[in-house]
């Protein structure tokens, strides 16, 4: 079939939408059709060529929900009509990570995945008979794609698929890293830097788990007044002294979870040097760019500090985004707050110049 799609041809070029060809899914295969698409900073982060395991040519965008059209042989889990989210964190069930409650990361299309590959080796995009890679597994820059079952989580029809996209990542990874990696735990004082979307999604994820204080520190005073409405019960200004203001606020120990969302390297040191002594833990969910590196004082962790890295919130993706969908719609999470500006396919480059700007939380593509 022929759809539109945007393609990233080079790094630091904006992205073309043209018309490609889409095979139809093979064994294990899904065809989606997309209602909504987030704009994230990862697809920006890849087509900067920030990202050192980016390629081109390729579709970009993985933050999708929409709608199954048709299923290759041997799906089972979903058909046509169901509703669901696009994950570009699989969960085949069946591999040894799958089966661990400890990590999310799922070795089943590990490799293939990572050269813009679908399981079998090859694409199913082209373009006058040549292949165009996958993005991550997903591609949802697009009217419709072709995934792995193993890479959609079916969710409640009722949920609106324009809010529901932001699960496929953003959101879930922040709530995800405060109630999967950090545990946190009912009573205690986190700090949240970073209030775009994966930094409020950390809030929420606080508030969820029943912390008592959640500090949040931004840039942006219009994002942490956004903060608040999510949870926060303090904000700060980010800055040099941020860690000596957090120290001030928690009697001079630091928190006991802090969460770094903004791939800033400075920010991450921050954040361990704000958690407390002796059990403090500091999760990493924000990429930094290529060639950075985290630079930490070892005596914060020979006092007690540990340093935990947090892969789409250490969320099994088929199990746990429904989960996350049903409290949306129990009124649990406030997404519609989250959606500050409805583009077209036309207008993805857009999306990336509201980004880069801070202007909003999330841009979302509506392709209905």
């Amino acid at each position: 079939m022929r759809i539109r799609a945007a393609v990233l041809e080079g790094f630091g070029a904006p992205l073309e939408v043209q018309e490609l060809d889409l095979a139809e899914p093979r064994a294990g295969e899904v065809l989606v059709r997309l209602v909504a698409c987030g704009v994230c900073h990862t697809d920006l982060y890849t087509a900067s060529g920030a990202d050192p395991s980016g390629y081109s040519p390729t579709v970009l965008g993985h933050e999708g929900a929409g709608v199954v059209e048709a299923i290759g042989d041997g799906v089972s889990d979903v058909e046509p009509g169901d509703h669901v989210v696009t994950l570009f964190s699989p969960q085949c069930r069946e591999c040894e990570h799958c089966h661990d409650h400890r990590t999310n990361l799922c070795l089943a299309i590990r490799e293939q995945q990572g050269q813009g590959h679908l399981p079998d080796g090859t694409t199913r995009l082209s373009r006058g008979g040549e292949p165009i890679r996958h993005f991550m597994g997903t591609s949802t820059f697009a009217e419709y794609t072709v995934m792995p079952e193993i890479a959609l989580a079916k969710i409640d029809p009722e949920a609106p698929l324009d809010r529901a996209c932001l699960f496929a990542c953003g959101l879930s990874t922040g709530i995800g890293a405060a109630m999967n990696t950090a545990k946190v735990a009912p009573g205690s004082t986190c700090v949240v830097f970073g209030a775009g979307m994966v930094g409020l999604g950390a809030v929420v994820g606080c508030r969820l788990q029943g912390a008592e204080r959640i500090v949040c520190v931004d840039l942006s005073g219009e994002r942490l007044v956004l903060a608040r409405r999510h949870g926060a019960t303090e904000e700060l200004l980010g800055g040099p002294d941020i860690v000596e203001q957090i120290l001030e606020l928690t009697g001079g120990m630091g928190a006991d979870y802090t969460f770094e969302a903004t791939g800033n390297v400075n920010a991450m040191r921050q954040a361990v040097e704000s958690a407390r002594m002796g059990w403090g833990l500091a999760t990493m969910c924000g990429v930094a760019g290529k060639g950075e590196t985290l630079d930490i004082v070892p005596r914060f962790l020979i006092t007690g500090r540990r340093v935990a890295g947090s892969s789409f919130g250490g969320v099994k993706g088929r199990d746990q985004v429904p989960q996350f969908v049903d409290r949306y719609l129990a009124g649990e999470i406030d997404v519609d707050s989250f959606v500050s500006h409805k583009l077209t396919l036309d207008d993805v480059n857009r999306g990336f110049e509201l980004m880069e700007a801070q202007n909003g939380i999330r841009s979302v593509i509506d392709f209905a």
